[in-house]
Protein backbone atom coordinates (compact mmCIF):
# COMPACT_ATOMS: atom_id res chain seq x y z
CA UNK A 1 0.00 0.00 0.00
CA UNK A 2 0.96 3.63 -0.39
CA UNK A 3 2.45 5.85 2.26
CA UNK A 4 0.72 9.04 3.46
CA UNK A 5 3.18 11.10 1.07
CA UNK A 6 2.16 9.35 -2.06
CA UNK A 7 -1.36 9.19 -1.65
CA UNK A 8 -3.33 11.83 -3.77
CA UNK A 9 -7.14 12.69 -3.61
CA UNK A 10 -9.75 15.36 -4.83
CA UNK A 11 -12.58 17.33 -2.80
CA UNK A 12 -15.09 18.69 -4.04
CA UNK A 13 -17.11 20.23 -1.00
CA UNK A 14 -18.48 17.44 0.68
CA UNK A 15 -17.46 14.67 -1.52
CA UNK A 16 -13.72 13.31 -2.07
CA UNK A 17 -12.14 10.61 -3.97
CA UNK A 18 -8.99 9.06 -5.11
CA UNK A 19 -6.67 10.27 -7.73
CA UNK A 20 -7.12 7.73 -10.57
CA UNK A 21 -4.96 7.23 -13.51
CA UNK A 22 -6.04 6.14 -16.56
CA UNK A 23 -4.71 2.57 -17.16
CA UNK A 24 -4.83 2.83 -20.63
CA UNK A 25 -2.54 5.58 -20.63
CA UNK A 26 0.14 4.61 -23.09
CA UNK A 27 2.69 6.76 -21.13
CA UNK A 28 1.76 5.22 -17.97
CA UNK A 29 1.85 1.95 -19.30
CA UNK A 30 5.23 2.25 -20.95
CA UNK A 31 6.74 3.71 -17.36
CA UNK A 32 5.01 1.29 -15.10
CA UNK A 33 6.17 -2.10 -17.56
CA UNK A 34 10.21 -0.21 -17.69
CA UNK A 35 9.88 0.30 -13.77
CA UNK A 36 8.89 -3.56 -13.97
CA UNK A 37 11.59 -4.30 -15.92
CA UNK A 38 14.16 -2.62 -13.94
CA UNK A 39 12.93 -4.93 -10.67
CA UNK A 40 13.42 -7.98 -13.01
CA UNK A 41 17.05 -7.15 -14.01
CA UNK A 42 17.90 -6.68 -9.96
CA UNK A 43 17.02 -10.04 -9.33
CA UNK A 44 20.25 -11.31 -7.16
CA UNK A 45 21.52 -8.00 -6.39
CA UNK A 46 21.99 -5.35 -4.03
CA UNK A 47 19.05 -3.57 -3.02
CA UNK A 48 21.57 -0.59 -3.06
CA UNK A 49 21.83 -1.10 -6.54
CA UNK A 50 18.12 -1.07 -6.97
CA UNK A 51 17.70 1.98 -5.78
CA UNK A 52 19.98 3.73 -7.70
CA UNK A 53 18.81 2.74 -10.72
CA UNK A 54 15.11 3.76 -9.52
CA UNK A 55 16.69 7.14 -8.85
CA UNK A 56 18.33 7.73 -12.08
CA UNK A 57 14.65 6.12 -13.69
CA UNK A 58 12.39 8.84 -11.77
CA UNK A 59 14.88 11.72 -12.27
CA UNK A 60 13.35 15.29 -11.74
CA UNK A 61 9.68 14.46 -14.23
CA UNK A 62 7.43 16.22 -13.34
CA UNK A 63 5.06 12.95 -12.60
CA UNK A 64 7.54 11.78 -9.99
CA UNK A 65 4.56 10.85 -7.17
CA UNK A 66 3.01 8.60 -9.59
CA UNK A 67 6.81 7.04 -10.66
CA UNK A 68 7.39 6.71 -6.42
CA UNK A 69 4.05 5.54 -5.68
CA UNK A 70 4.28 2.35 -8.63
CA UNK A 71 8.05 1.90 -7.16
CA UNK A 72 6.42 1.58 -3.71
CA UNK A 73 3.34 -1.32 -4.32
CA UNK A 74 6.63 -3.12 -6.74
CA UNK A 75 8.90 -2.61 -3.27
CA UNK A 76 6.14 -4.64 -1.09
CA UNK A 77 6.18 -7.43 -3.55
CA UNK A 78 9.97 -8.04 -3.09
CA UNK A 79 11.42 -10.21 -0.89
CA UNK A 80 15.27 -9.37 0.30
CA UNK A 81 17.33 -11.21 2.47
CA UNK A 82 21.07 -11.06 3.47
CA UNK A 83 21.80 -13.24 0.82
CA UNK A 84 25.77 -14.78 2.16
CA UNK A 85 26.35 -17.66 3.40
CA UNK A 86 28.21 -16.54 6.78
CA UNK A 87 25.92 -15.09 9.42
CA UNK A 88 27.25 -11.12 9.41
CA UNK A 89 26.70 -11.17 12.97
CA UNK A 90 29.48 -13.73 13.52
CA UNK A 91 31.74 -12.52 10.82
CA UNK A 92 32.11 -9.33 12.60
CA UNK A 93 32.68 -10.47 16.01
CA UNK A 94 35.52 -13.06 14.54
CA UNK A 95 36.76 -10.04 12.65
CA UNK A 96 36.86 -7.28 15.27
CA UNK A 97 38.35 -10.02 17.91
CA UNK A 98 41.39 -10.73 15.35
CA UNK A 99 41.59 -7.03 14.64
CA UNK A 100 42.74 -6.63 18.13
CA UNK A 101 46.18 -8.33 17.71
CA UNK A 102 46.77 -6.18 14.41
CA UNK A 103 46.16 -2.46 16.00
CA UNK A 104 46.13 -0.16 13.99
CA UNK A 105 44.83 -0.77 10.54
CA UNK A 106 45.14 2.26 8.94
CA UNK A 107 46.86 2.18 5.72
CA UNK A 108 48.68 -0.96 6.39
CA UNK A 109 47.06 -3.59 3.79
CA UNK A 110 49.45 -6.40 4.65
CA UNK A 111 47.90 -6.43 8.05
CA UNK A 112 44.00 -5.90 6.88
CA UNK A 113 44.91 -9.12 4.85
CA UNK A 114 45.88 -11.29 7.76
CA UNK A 115 43.43 -10.04 9.52
CA UNK A 116 41.04 -11.17 7.18
CA UNK A 117 43.00 -14.50 6.47
CA UNK A 118 42.96 -15.00 10.46
CA UNK A 119 39.39 -14.75 10.45
CA UNK A 120 37.95 -16.39 7.09
CA UNK A 121 40.26 -19.24 8.75
CA UNK A 122 38.42 -19.41 11.76
CA UNK A 123 34.84 -19.24 10.29
CA UNK A 124 35.61 -21.83 7.77
CA UNK A 125 35.12 -19.36 4.62
CA UNK A 126 37.52 -17.74 1.99
CA UNK A 127 38.66 -14.26 2.81
CA UNK A 128 36.77 -13.04 0.08
CA UNK A 129 33.44 -14.18 2.22
CA UNK A 130 34.17 -12.22 4.89
CA UNK A 131 34.52 -9.43 3.42
CA UNK A 132 30.85 -9.85 1.48
CA UNK A 133 29.39 -10.48 4.63
CA UNK A 134 30.38 -8.12 6.74
CA UNK A 135 27.90 -5.54 6.61
CA UNK A 136 25.57 -7.67 4.44
CA UNK A 137 22.59 -7.58 6.78
CA UNK A 138 22.60 -3.59 6.38
CA UNK A 139 19.30 -2.93 4.54
CA UNK A 140 20.62 -1.04 1.92
CA UNK A 141 23.34 -4.31 1.37
CA UNK A 142 20.59 -7.08 1.14
CA UNK A 143 19.93 -8.85 -2.00
CA UNK A 144 16.38 -9.36 -4.01
CA UNK A 145 15.76 -12.91 -3.48
CA UNK A 146 12.28 -12.69 -4.86
CA UNK A 147 10.08 -10.37 -7.05
CA UNK A 148 6.65 -11.12 -7.88
CA UNK A 149 5.80 -10.12 -11.02
CA UNK A 150 2.82 -8.41 -12.82
CA UNK A 151 2.67 -7.13 -15.98
CA UNK A 152 1.88 -3.01 -16.89
CA UNK A 153 -2.25 -2.69 -16.90
CA UNK A 154 -1.89 -5.06 -13.44
CA UNK A 155 0.12 -2.51 -11.59
CA UNK A 156 -1.40 0.53 -12.81
CA UNK A 157 -4.96 -1.24 -11.26
CA UNK A 158 -3.02 -1.60 -8.09
CA UNK A 159 -2.01 2.04 -7.78
CA UNK A 160 -5.36 2.98 -8.23
CA UNK A 161 -6.84 0.60 -5.58
CA UNK A 162 -4.15 2.13 -3.36
CA UNK A 163 -5.07 5.48 -4.10
CA UNK A 164 -8.10 4.44 -2.75
CA UNK A 165 -7.09 2.25 0.51
CA UNK A 166 -5.04 5.56 1.52
CA UNK A 167 -8.46 7.81 1.92
CA UNK A 168 -9.88 4.94 4.57
CA UNK A 169 -6.68 5.64 6.61
CA UNK A 170 -8.48 8.48 7.61
CA UNK A 171 -11.90 6.69 7.64
CA UNK A 172 -14.34 8.17 10.55
CA UNK A 173 -17.11 5.65 9.75
CA UNK A 174 -18.38 3.78 6.60
CA UNK A 175 -22.11 2.42 5.40
CA UNK A 176 -22.66 -0.26 3.52
CA UNK A 177 -25.83 -0.73 1.90
CA UNK A 178 -26.19 -4.23 0.41
CA UNK A 179 -29.25 -5.28 -1.60
CA UNK A 180 -31.14 -8.17 -1.70
CA UNK A 181 -29.18 -11.14 -2.98
CA UNK A 182 -28.67 -15.07 -2.88
CA UNK A 183 -27.71 -16.16 0.48
CA UNK A 184 -24.19 -16.85 -0.41
CA UNK A 185 -23.78 -13.23 -1.52
CA UNK A 186 -24.41 -12.20 1.57
CA UNK A 187 -22.04 -14.81 3.59
CA UNK A 188 -19.20 -13.52 0.66
CA UNK A 189 -19.59 -9.82 2.33
CA UNK A 190 -20.42 -10.54 5.97
CA UNK A 191 -17.41 -13.45 5.73
CA UNK A 192 -14.69 -10.43 4.61
CA UNK A 193 -15.74 -8.24 7.26
CA UNK A 194 -15.34 -10.52 9.63
CA UNK A 195 -12.02 -11.87 7.99
CA UNK A 196 -10.68 -8.80 8.02
CA UNK A 197 -11.62 -8.12 11.89
CA UNK A 198 -13.74 -4.71 11.74
CA UNK A 199 -16.33 -3.60 14.37
CA UNK A 200 -19.83 -3.90 12.53
CA UNK A 201 -22.97 -3.62 13.41
CA UNK A 202 -25.96 -5.12 10.70
CA UNK A 203 -29.15 -3.99 10.27
CA UNK A 204 -32.04 -5.17 7.88
CA UNK A 205 -33.24 -8.78 6.26
CA UNK A 206 -32.50 -10.95 3.46
CA UNK A 207 -35.77 -9.35 2.23
CA UNK A 208 -34.90 -5.57 2.38
CA UNK A 209 -30.82 -6.12 2.34
CA UNK A 210 -28.61 -4.89 5.31
CA UNK A 211 -27.24 -1.53 6.26
CA UNK A 212 -23.84 -2.31 7.99
CA UNK A 213 -22.07 0.34 9.94
CA UNK A 214 -18.15 -0.02 10.02
CA UNK A 215 -16.45 1.90 12.49
CA UNK A 216 -13.34 3.94 11.19
CA UNK A 217 -9.92 4.05 12.52
CA UNK A 218 -10.39 7.83 13.35
CA UNK A 219 -12.75 6.74 15.62
CA UNK A 220 -10.76 4.84 17.79
CA UNK A 221 -8.56 5.97 20.84
CA UNK A 222 -6.17 2.63 20.62
CA UNK A 223 -4.35 0.79 17.76
CA UNK A 224 -6.01 3.17 15.26
CA UNK A 225 -3.19 2.63 12.88
CA UNK A 226 -3.37 -1.10 13.19
CA UNK A 227 -7.01 -1.06 12.53
CA UNK A 228 -6.73 1.21 9.78
CA UNK A 229 -4.45 -0.90 7.63
CA UNK A 230 -7.32 -3.72 8.16
CA UNK A 231 -10.21 -1.35 7.01
CA UNK A 232 -7.75 -0.55 4.01
CA UNK A 233 -6.97 -3.68 3.00
CA UNK A 234 -10.31 -4.98 3.22
CA UNK A 235 -11.27 -2.57 0.31
CA UNK A 236 -9.96 -4.98 -2.60
CA UNK A 237 -12.11 -7.86 -0.80
CA UNK A 238 -15.11 -5.60 -1.33
CA UNK A 239 -14.69 -4.89 -4.59
CA UNK A 240 -15.24 -8.52 -5.23
CA UNK A 241 -18.66 -8.70 -3.60
CA UNK A 242 -22.43 -7.85 -5.25
CA UNK A 243 -24.89 -5.57 -4.46
CA UNK A 244 -23.03 -3.10 -2.61
CA UNK A 245 -23.10 0.57 -1.81
CA UNK A 246 -20.71 2.18 0.33
CA UNK A 247 -20.52 5.97 1.92
CA UNK A 248 -17.10 6.40 3.68
CA UNK A 249 -16.55 9.41 6.06
CA UNK A 250 -13.16 10.56 5.66
CA UNK A 251 -11.36 13.23 8.04
CA UNK A 252 -9.67 16.33 6.84
CA UNK A 253 -5.81 16.13 6.38
CA UNK A 254 -4.31 18.38 9.23
CA UNK A 255 -3.21 21.06 7.49
CA UNK A 256 -5.65 21.47 4.62
CA UNK A 257 -7.39 24.90 5.20
CA UNK A 258 -10.53 22.88 6.10
CA UNK A 259 -9.11 21.22 8.83
CA UNK A 260 -10.99 19.11 10.70
CA UNK A 261 -14.10 19.09 8.06
CA UNK A 262 -14.75 16.03 7.13
CA UNK A 263 -15.80 14.32 3.21
CA UNK A 264 -17.53 11.50 1.84
CA UNK A 265 -15.98 8.84 -0.55
CA UNK A 266 -18.68 7.11 -2.21
CA UNK A 267 -18.37 3.82 -4.18
CA UNK A 268 -20.97 1.22 -5.41
CA UNK A 269 -20.74 -2.62 -6.60
CA UNK A 270 -21.11 -1.40 -10.85
CA UNK A 271 -19.46 2.06 -11.10
CA UNK A 272 -16.15 2.20 -9.34
CA UNK A 273 -13.57 1.89 -11.97
CA UNK A 274 -11.69 -0.19 -9.49
CA UNK A 275 -10.27 -3.68 -10.34
CA UNK A 276 -9.19 -5.88 -7.63
CA UNK A 277 -5.88 -7.92 -7.22
CA UNK A 278 -6.93 -10.57 -4.86
CA UNK A 279 -8.29 -13.53 -5.66
CA UNK A 280 -11.09 -14.02 -3.39
CA UNK A 281 -13.15 -11.87 -1.04
CA UNK A 282 -11.54 -14.09 1.82
CA UNK A 283 -7.91 -14.67 1.35
CA UNK A 284 -7.04 -15.86 4.43
CA UNK A 285 -8.20 -17.52 8.05
CA UNK A 286 -8.54 -16.45 11.20
CA UNK A 287 -6.50 -18.58 13.84
CA UNK A 288 -8.25 -17.68 16.59
CA UNK A 289 -11.09 -19.19 14.75
CA UNK A 290 -8.49 -22.35 13.18
CA UNK A 291 -7.08 -22.92 16.60
CA UNK A 292 -10.65 -23.50 17.98
CA UNK A 293 -11.82 -25.71 15.43
CA UNK A 294 -8.60 -27.66 16.11
CA UNK A 295 -8.79 -27.71 20.03
CA UNK A 296 -12.47 -28.92 19.74
CA UNK A 297 -11.67 -31.81 17.47
CA UNK A 298 -9.38 -32.92 21.08
CA UNK A 299 -12.07 -32.02 23.54
CA UNK A 300 -14.42 -34.42 25.35
CA UNK A 301 -17.78 -32.57 25.34
CA UNK A 302 -21.11 -33.45 24.14
CA UNK A 303 -21.48 -30.33 22.40
CA UNK A 304 -20.60 -30.51 18.35
CA UNK A 305 -18.57 -27.54 17.07
CA UNK A 306 -19.72 -26.50 13.82
CA UNK A 307 -18.80 -23.48 11.33
CA UNK A 308 -21.46 -20.97 10.88
CA UNK A 309 -23.72 -21.11 7.54
CA UNK A 310 -26.27 -18.53 7.96
CA UNK A 311 -27.04 -15.16 9.01
CA UNK A 312 -29.80 -15.10 11.72
CA UNK A 313 -31.95 -12.80 11.37
CA UNK A 314 -33.61 -10.65 14.56
CA UNK A 315 -35.85 -8.20 13.52
CA UNK A 316 -34.18 -5.26 13.78
CA UNK A 317 -30.73 -6.41 13.11
CA UNK A 318 -29.05 -10.05 11.97
CA UNK A 319 -26.39 -12.07 13.89
CA UNK A 320 -23.24 -13.61 11.82
CA UNK A 321 -22.30 -16.77 13.46
CA UNK A 322 -18.50 -17.82 13.06
CA UNK A 323 -20.07 -21.41 14.49
CA UNK A 324 -22.65 -23.06 15.79
CA UNK A 325 -22.75 -25.31 18.48
CA UNK A 326 -25.09 -28.37 18.91
CA UNK A 327 -25.92 -30.74 21.56
CA UNK A 328 -27.48 -34.22 21.57
CA UNK A 329 -30.80 -33.40 23.16
CA UNK A 330 -31.09 -30.70 20.08
CA UNK A 331 -29.93 -27.01 22.37
CA UNK A 332 -27.86 -24.71 20.46
CA UNK A 333 -25.53 -21.65 20.59
CA UNK A 334 -24.22 -19.28 18.44
CA UNK A 335 -20.82 -18.04 19.17
CA UNK A 336 -19.72 -14.83 17.33
CA UNK A 337 -15.60 -14.04 17.67
CA UNK A 338 -15.28 -10.37 17.43
CA UNK A 339 -12.15 -8.74 15.45
CA UNK A 340 -11.07 -5.46 17.19
CA UNK A 341 -13.57 -3.97 19.38
CA UNK A 342 -14.21 -1.83 22.62
CA UNK A 343 -16.54 -2.01 25.28
CA UNK A 344 -19.01 0.22 24.13
CA UNK A 345 -19.08 -1.32 20.72
CA UNK A 346 -19.75 -5.13 23.04
CA UNK A 347 -22.47 -3.07 25.02
CA UNK A 348 -23.99 -2.36 21.94
CA UNK A 349 -23.88 -5.00 20.63
CA UNK A 350 -25.33 -7.05 23.19
CA UNK A 351 -28.20 -5.07 23.41
CA UNK A 352 -29.16 -5.55 20.05
CA UNK A 353 -29.00 -9.30 20.53
CA UNK A 354 -30.52 -9.16 23.78
CA UNK A 355 -33.33 -6.59 22.39
CA UNK A 356 -34.33 -9.14 19.47
CA UNK A 357 -34.67 -11.78 21.93
CA UNK A 358 -31.94 -13.94 21.52
CA UNK A 359 -30.63 -16.18 24.37
CA UNK A 360 -28.59 -18.81 22.88
CA UNK A 361 -25.80 -16.99 22.09
CA UNK A 362 -22.03 -15.99 23.26
CA UNK A 363 -19.35 -13.38 22.29
CA UNK A 364 -16.29 -13.52 22.36
CA UNK A 365 -13.78 -11.11 22.68
CA UNK A 366 -9.85 -10.92 21.91
CA UNK A 367 -8.05 -8.75 24.56
CA UNK A 368 -5.11 -8.25 22.07
CA UNK A 369 -7.44 -6.45 19.10
CA UNK A 370 -9.44 -3.73 22.10
CA UNK A 371 -9.23 -0.81 20.46
CA UNK A 372 -9.50 1.14 23.30
CA UNK A 373 -8.59 2.03 26.65
CA UNK A 374 -12.33 2.24 28.21
CA UNK A 375 -12.65 0.34 31.11
CA UNK A 376 -14.42 -2.37 31.14
CA UNK A 377 -14.91 -2.84 35.04
CA UNK A 378 -17.34 -6.54 34.71
CA UNK A 379 -17.38 -8.78 31.93
CA UNK A 380 -21.16 -8.91 31.00
CA UNK A 381 -23.56 -12.00 30.26
CA UNK A 382 -23.31 -13.99 27.28
CA UNK A 383 -19.35 -12.85 26.71
CA UNK A 384 -15.80 -14.21 27.01
CA UNK A 385 -12.95 -12.59 27.27
CA UNK A 386 -9.44 -14.17 26.30
CA UNK A 387 -5.70 -13.48 26.07
CA UNK A 388 -4.27 -16.22 23.76
CA UNK A 389 -6.46 -18.70 22.68
CA UNK A 390 -10.34 -19.45 22.71
CA UNK A 391 -10.51 -22.23 25.06
CA UNK A 392 -13.19 -24.83 24.64
CA UNK A 393 -13.81 -25.91 28.46
CA UNK A 394 -13.94 -21.72 28.67
CA UNK A 395 -16.83 -21.88 25.84
CA UNK A 396 -18.83 -24.94 27.95
CA UNK A 397 -18.49 -23.67 30.97
CA UNK A 398 -19.89 -20.28 29.21
CA UNK A 399 -22.96 -22.25 27.76
CA UNK A 400 -23.68 -24.24 30.96
CA UNK A 401 -23.61 -21.18 32.89
CA UNK A 402 -26.43 -19.50 30.84
CA UNK A 403 -28.29 -22.63 30.87
CA UNK A 404 -27.89 -22.54 34.54
CA UNK A 405 -29.35 -19.19 34.69
CA UNK A 406 -32.56 -19.44 32.61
Amino acid sequence: MLTADLAMSWQRGRKTGPRLIDTEDPQHLREAGELIDVFRAHEGRRRRELEEALEEYVGVGTDYRILRGLIKLLTDRCRFEVGVAVDPVEVRRVLFAAARQHHPLIDDEAARGAVFAQAAKELGCAPGQVAEGLYADLPENQKLIEFEELNARELLDLYNVAQAQALLYRCVEMYLWVEPQNPEGFRELFNAIKAYRLIHTVKGSPEVGYEIRLDGPVSMFHRSQKYGVQMAVFLPALLLCTGWRMRAEVAGKRGDAGRGASAFFELDAERHGLRSHYLNATPYENPILEKLVESWERFDSPWRLERGREVIDFGEGALIPDFVIHHPDGARFYLEVLGFWTPKHLHRRLEELTRGGLKNFLIAAWDELRGSREPLPKIPPHTIIFKRNLDPVVVEMAINQLLSDS
